[in-house]
């Protein structure tokens, strides 16, 4: 019987495929064209199965859900990229497809052929623009509705192509959420979205899938309208409302090996681009070198990086300038960390998946022994964020703009 559904809905499969060729539609783009050609497609169908003619479908609704996934979407990962309770979806080898929810692996029923992974890559790279060969085994793409899509092609990995999908999930578009959904308590927000306006420059740090972009996204929503926003990303993954911002990405170098744009190159574009604040998705590398530069020279910025804890996103941006070049020194870099960064905000994830702020804090600018000092202004102590003894730096930026960060930050209670 199952044998017998396959073959009906293969046959309607090539079908639909057929009529939205002769249409002119793009599938990816225009899958509402899509839907109507299935529904079509599957009530011709039924009102031949009326005569005898070809075999009823015992779910006429489904099939055209399965229909549109296959044609429009991508295929059988479809379902797991609609359900609002998946995270990420990754294909370790055919027969071995995965999901997150809240956090934890789980091994799904969804069963794959080498030929179906290869075609829904190539499909998920076709209106990326990216490509994927044995030149560049490795790819990071952005999918129409706005998942993040990462392979590393047979002969990298062992047997197999490895496929992450990292959906977009906007559960959070203002600080005022993440207090919500249990992230950071409303003295926090307050705390944050204050030293936004104010201008201070903050790093997020935390570990993978620990909340960094949603939080980033989060800070940049309290970006003042009046202000120019440039952001700076290998690919495009912020979403926050803004009147003035021009957000881009990386590229890959093209067949002749050229043409490529590294996150460094944005981030110096962007500095001739009249920018009032400037973003930068994730710092790597040696891009880290041009973000200080443009926060020394006073343009204030928001950024996000792996790191285990504050001081260790501070230790790190200290380092990673050094990947710039030989003459670029740890006693330039350190003092130039303390001076530019004011605050940092480090993200954790629990056993149970849930996202939190861990603590935040201040970096008053100066060093002793080549080591930057901090100020705690809160922590996560016995599952609670709680206020700690330390005030933000700058505190003219604030008074400016009529905000008493002392009022705010006794708001905890």
């Amino acid at each position: 019987m199952a044998v017998a559904h396959t073959q009906v809905v293969d046959s309607l499969d090539q079908h639909v495929r057929e009529l939205v060729r002769a249409e002119g539609v793009d599938p990816q783009r225009d899958a509402g064209i899509v839907r109507r050609i299935a529904e079509g497609v599957v009530r011709a169908h039924d009102e031949r199965s009326l005569t005898g003619a070809v075999a009823a479908l015992a779910d006429p609704d489904g099939t055209v859900g399965e229909l549109v996934a296959r044609v429009s979407g991508f295929g059988p990962l479809q379902p797991l990229l609609d359900d609002p309770g998946v995270e990420e979806v990754w294909i370790n080898d055919p027969n071995r497809v995965f999901v997150a929810r809240q956090g934890r692996h789980e091994l799904t029923n969804v069963m794959l052929t080498a030929a179906q992974v290869e075609e829904l890559v190539e499909r998920m790279l076709k209106a990326s623009g990216r490509r994927l060969d044995r030149t560049t085994p490795f790819v990071d793409a952005m999918l129409p509705q706005g998942h993040r899509l990462h392979v590393v092609l047979d002969g990298i990995t062992r047997g197999f192509s490895a496929v992450n999908i990292r959906k977009f999930s906007l559960r959070a578009a203002r600080l005022g959420d993440l207090v919500e959904l249990g992230s950071l308590h409303a003295p926090a927000a307050a705390f944050l979205e204050a030293s936004v306006r104010a201008g201070l420059n903050i790093v997020v740090a935390g570990a993978t899938q620990a909340g960094k972009t949603t939080v980033l996204n989060t800070l940049a929503a309290a970006i003042p309208g009046g202000d120019r926003v440039i952001s700076c990303e290998e690919v495009f993954e912020l979403r926050f409302a803004h009147p003035d911002w021009v957000p881009m990405q990386t590229r890959q170098a093209g067949l002749e090996g050229t043409g490529e744009i590294r996150l460094r190159d944005l981030v110096k574009e962007s500095l001739r681009m009249r920018p009032s604040r400037i973003i930068v998705g994730e710092v790597r590398a040696e891009e880290a070198l041009d973000l200080l530069l443009a926060l020394n020279a006073g343009l204030p910025g928001l950024a996000t990086l792996h790191a285990n804890s504050a001081r260790e996103a501070l230790l790190k941006l200290c380092t990673l300038p050094l990947l710039a070049g030989e003459n670029i020194s740890a006693r330039f870099v350190v003092p130039t960390v303390a001076m530019c960064v004011d605050l940092v905000v480090h993200l954790g994830i629990d056993e149970r998946g849930v996202r939190r702020v861990q603590e935040i804090v201040a970096v008053p600018g100066r060093t002793e022994n080549d080591v930057i000092e901090t100020s705690t202004v809160f922590e996560r102590v016995g599952g609670e964020l709680r206020r700690g003894t330390g005030l933000p730096p700058r505190p003219e930026r604030f008074a400016r703009l009529g905000l008493d960060v002392q009022r705010i930050l006794g708001q905890e209670g």
